[in-house]
């Protein structure tokens, strides 16, 4: 494990400076000049001229984007173009709303999936199975940002249960549950559609397996066939998606952060790039891709726990 572990943390190095450079030739390719947009449409072209000599704009793309990798390996991620902020800092205020709303909607996804997955494996082709197998269907076809206006509508303009937007209060807290119920609703149920089909074919799969049949044959309790020697080997493949799922998740926290006013990274990035802010882009997308090849990471090493047999060896 500690040779596999070198090995990916070498790997992440060159995937990081694709990300890098894949994002910065995008920012400087799209229209818009940063300096024209902070100081209005009809601004002197003296004033622009200024602005961008003051911000670093009138060098070469790839100056800056070589003075930029410096400065991330010194752990400097630039200053905002809008601001003139530190984006670390800007980042570090939002890190953990996003990762508050990722978090909780990785929860409802596998509180939903997989028990669903399991219950429609074990009782194939009933009521149950056909509900849930709708159900599925259903979410995985639901755009998260029209579901986030569905809920809006039903929870918080007509039944005043839940917040409309924003983030308030201490972690774990009444008021924090109104505020992150709803985007995490958003965020997580479409996801847990597609683990739903998923975990049920897997689980299938195992329940057909010669060791069920002999686990079952020598007068094993149900449960314990299912959930001690069924379940655990069916993981594997849903980990697997599990792990695509994150980015998933993520990505999506762009939109529903949008959608819910929620004060993330994810409505910074939007924002940054509404406004052209080239620093702020490049250190959130840097963020983006560093917890997900963590995730992924993660994933890996949890093949291990499920199958004693996967080695890194």
């Amino acid at each position: 494990m500690y040779k596999y572990t070198i090995r990916r943390f070498l790997v992440t190095i060159p995937v990081l400076f694709g990300v890098s450079i894949v994002i910065s030739s995008l920012m400087y390719i799209a229209p818009g000049n940063p300096a024209q947009i902070a100081l209005g449409r009809n601004a002197p072209a003296d004033a622009i001229a200024e602005l961008e000599r003051e911000l670093g704009l009138n060098q070469p793309p790839h100056i800056r984007y070589i003075d930029w990798v410096f400065g991330v390996m010194q752990g400097n991620l630039g200053e905002s173009l809008r601001t003139g902020r530190e984006v670390s800092a800007m980042i570090a205020e939002r890190i953990v709303p996003t990762m508050e709303l990722a978090l909780v909607a990785m929860v409802i996804t596998l509180a939903i999936a997989l028990p669903l997955g399991v219950i429609s494996a074990v009782r194939q082709y009933t009521w149950v199975d056909n509900v849930s197998m709708v159900f599925a269907i259903f979410w995985i076809s639901m755009p998260s940002f029209w579901l986030g206006l569905i809920l809006i509508l039903l929870f918080s303009v007509r039944m005043d249960v839940f917040a409309i937007s924003g983030r308030q209060g201490a972690i774990f807290s009444g008021i924090w549950l109104a505020h992150i119920t709803l985007p995490a609703l958003a965020t997580g149920t479409r996801r847990a559609g597609l683990l739903t089909r998923l975990t049920r074919s897997s689980m299938l799969e195992v329940l057909n397996e010669d060791y069920i049949r002999t686990a079952r044959g020598k007068g094993l309790k149900r449960r314990t066939v299912i959930y001690t020697h069924a379940m655990k080997n069916a993981m594997i493949p849903v980990i697997t998606i599990l792990g695509l799922q994150i980015p998933a998740i993520f990505g999506g926290t762009v939109i529903i952060e949008t959608v819910f006013s929620w004060p993330g990274m994810g409505r910074l990035l939007v924002n940054s790039v509404l406004q052209r802010d080239y620093e702020v882009v490049q250190g959130l997308v840097l963020v983006y891709a560093i917890i997900v090849i963590a995730a992924n990471f993660l994933v890996d090493i949890a093949y291990s726990y499920l199958d004693p047999r996967i080695t890194y060896d």
